[in-house]
């Protein structure tokens, strides 16, 4: 699956990252993950099913809804 790929490479670039940066960047690379298994499926594009993710996940975070496991 395309997903996989991107974020895959968004975690090892993320890893490279110097203290709030990459710890930042690796949460990005969890909200893209989190929907991975619901809704990918309705999208051709796998960087805009991972991109749909992550605004979802940050909506939450601005809501207070977003639980970072």
């Amino acid at each position: 699956m395309g997903v996989k790929e991107i974020t895959g490479r968004w975690e090892r670039v993320a890893r490279s990252l110097p203290g709030a940066d990459g710890e930042a960047a690796l949460m990005v690379v969890r909200m893209a993950r989190r929907h991975a298994s619901e809704g990918f499926y309705a999208f051709d594009d796998p960087l805009e099913a991972a991109l749909f993710s992550v605004f979802i996940e940050i909506l939450k975070a601005r809501e207070g809804k977003y639980v970072d496991h």
